[in-house]
Parts: C-alpha cells; structure tokens; sequence
C-alpha cells in the first residue's frame, strides 16, 4: 500500500479564468500526462516548462521508487508508456472524478479561510458567505469561482463567498428545509408532466409562499458514449437492446429520476439495463468509466462529455434551478448573488460552456414560472 499525501498551493485570482488544470496536483501524474500526449521526453518537458534532464531524471526515480518501468523508450522512437504507467494514470483520472465534489467543496473552504486571513479579519463576515447545497454541477464550480472575484466600477462589490456542498438533488431541497443551508440546487426537465417522476419527488419538498425559485441555466443531458460511438448508441432503447454496458448515478440525484423517466418512457424496467446498479458519484466520474473502457455508455452532461473526449448524444434539455426560502431574498449576501447572476460578465461565461445556456438567470420566480409542472 503506497503511502498518500495532500497539499495544496496559493495563488493570486485570474480574472478570466475557466477552469482548474487539476483538482489535486501530482508531479508524476503531470510528466504521465505530458509524456502520453506528447509522445516523447522533450516534448513532456517542453509542455511543463521544465528541462528535459529535470524530466528524465524524475522518472527514473519513479520507477526506482514504485520497483516498476513507467515508459517504454528507445532512441529515435517515440515514448509510451508502459501498461503499469497506463494503470496509473487511469487510477488517478478515476478518483480525481470520484472525489471531484468533494475537492471542490474542501477548496472553497480554503479559500474561504484564507480570503478572511488575507482580510486581516476586518472585512469578511457571515454576510460575504452564501452556503449552497446543489447537485454536482461544473456551471456552480464556474460561479464559484466569478464570484469570489471583487467588482470594480460604480456596482462594485467584494467577494462572495460560495460554500458549495455538492450532493443529489433531493438531498440539496431537504438540507435547505432543514435550515442546513441558505440556497440549493436542482435540475428537472422543464416540460416533464405533472405525475412524472420529476414532479412527484420534488413537489412535496416545495411550497408556494415559502420558497423561490431562482433561474440559473439550462443544460444538455444525453448519452456519454466512446469517441466514435462504436455501438452506435442514440438513446436508451438503444442501450437496452444492445446490452451495453451502462454506468448509473446514485438514488437521490436528479440524473437518477431523469434515467428511470426516460426507462418509463420508452417502456423499459431497471432490469433491462445491464449496469442499471453500478453507480458513479457525478458526471465526471460517469465520464471517466466510459473514457476508461469499465463502462459502454453513461448518462450525463455534455460538458462533463465534451472534458473527457467522448462523444454525445443529447437526448434532453434541463432547467438547472436554485431555490431559497423567501425570507431569505433580502439578506445582503443573496442580492449580491442575485445582482452576479444577472451581470452580462457572469451570462457570457456561463453561455461559453459546452452544453450551457443562460436561462433566467438570477430572476425569482413563482413555482409556475419555471416549473411548468406544478400544480
């Protein structure tokens, strides 16, 4: 058993800035990457920065390390890596994907406690923080992030801080019932009937007069398939029929009621779903089964799709929501929230990720408005 430690890096804020390389950094993941890519030690270097005798020298000893050989290489050739260095790199893909929530969730509150450090105290307070229970979602990684950037010009503001604790999407409305939260997060098929799934399982965790509904995105769910779609996969009669291999989210998620909506719908029981109950823990890590081979087919976003190679086939749009209760709506924080929802910097960013779109974004809404299935 290798032994595991974790560290993390400071860095100043890049406006601008989309996405993380990584969730958690590893040196010898970054060379494995490099060289897989690159196909050769200079190249690897080149793409880190590094020299080339820094890189070759950390490999050997890696290997000398790890008692295994990480690359095949001979002069003149292009390097590869070996079946144990595929292993690792797969290995680390997949719990990078799995624990995905989880790290973004212990790095918000890094930088939480380090914005409040840098503050020398004096600043931050209860009204800069907004906690948010939400199903996964890249789009709240992304406001996360815009929103802990201050604001300059005449509606300038300090950051806002979003203490995001990922989970499914029942789960989310009950911790906000619960008082465990000031805002959650879930996503629902904008059209889906008034006795459909969807509806029977958030409507009783919903009232008129106590929460609001606030409008975030809309986003494309559909089938994650490998490049090429070798099965020629197009939707879940598909699936079913060919017996492909299929990866599931966890009971509780919103990803869960639209798979077995979908099985409803085209007449189709659990049971004819072969992997129906092998469970990933978010859209990265159904992404990474399939990218891995340990997987056919997956349901999941197109962006989670888009960032492992794969292709995609939509097979439906959703409303990605947030609600509050509505006593909630005046307290300082939340108006901040409400006022970068509606800025067209934030809708720019949002409507330039894969398989994203602003949808009333940061107005507040009555049930009805954006649930068309309420009643």
């Amino acid at each position: 058993m290798r032994h595991i430690e974790l560290s993390y890096t400071l860095t100043s804020p890049t406006p601008g800035r989309s996405t993380h390389p990584a969730l958690l950094r590893n040196p010898m993941m970054d060379v494995l990457h490099a060289l897989r890519s690159s196909g050769s030690i200079s190249g690897a270097a080149r793409e880190l920065g590094l020299s080339y005798r820094h890189v070759w020298g950390q490999l050997k000893d890696w290997e000398a390390e790890l008692g295994q050989a990480l690359i095949f290489w001979e002069r003149g050739q292009a390097a590869r890596l070996t079946p144990f260095g595929e292993r690792l790199l797969m290995a680390e893909r997949l719990a990078q994907a799995r624990l995905g929530p989880q790290m973004e969730s212990l790095r918000a509150e890094l930088e939480r406690a380090f914005a409040m450090a840098f503050d020398d105290g004096k600043h931050a307070s209860a009204s800069d923080v907004i906690t948010l229970y939400a199903s996964h979602d890249h789009a709240l990684t992304e406001l996360q992030q815009h929103a802990g950037l201050a604001t300059e010009g005449r509606n300038a503001s300090p950051p806002l801080h979003l203490d995001i604790r990922f989970c499914g999407s029942v789960d989310a409305i009950r911790a906000l019932n619960e008082g465990r939260c000031e805002l959650a997060g879930f996503h629902t098929q904008p059209f889906a009937a008034s006795g459909s799934l969807s509806a029977r399982a958030y409507r009783p965790l919903l009232r008129p007069g106590l929460h609001k509904i606030i409008g975030f995105a809309r986003r494309s769910q559909g089938l994650m398939v490998a490049p090429g779609n070798p099965l020629r996969l197009h939707d879940i009669a598909d699936v079913a029929r060919l017996q492909a291999r299929f990866v599931n989210r966890a009971i509780g998620t919103g990803t869960r009621l639209l798979i077995d909506e979908l099985l409803a719908q085209a007449g189709l029981l659990p049971m004819d779903i072969v992997g129906y109950h092998h469970v990933e823990s978010s859209h990265a890590a159904v992404a990474q089964a399939v990218a891995s081979g340990s997987a056919d087919v997956g349901l999941g976003t197109e962006y989670a799709a888009r960032a492992q190679g794969l292709d995609f086939m939509p097979l439906t749009e959703e409303r990605y929501l947030l609600v509050c209760l509505k006593s909630a709506l005046e307290q300082p924080a939340m108006q901040r929230l409400l006022q970068r929802l509606r800025s067209r910097a934030w809708q720019d960013r949002l409507n330039a990720l894969p398989g994203y779109a602003t949808d009333h974004c940061g107005e507040v809404a009555a049930m009805k408005r954006l649930l068309p299935w309420w009643d």
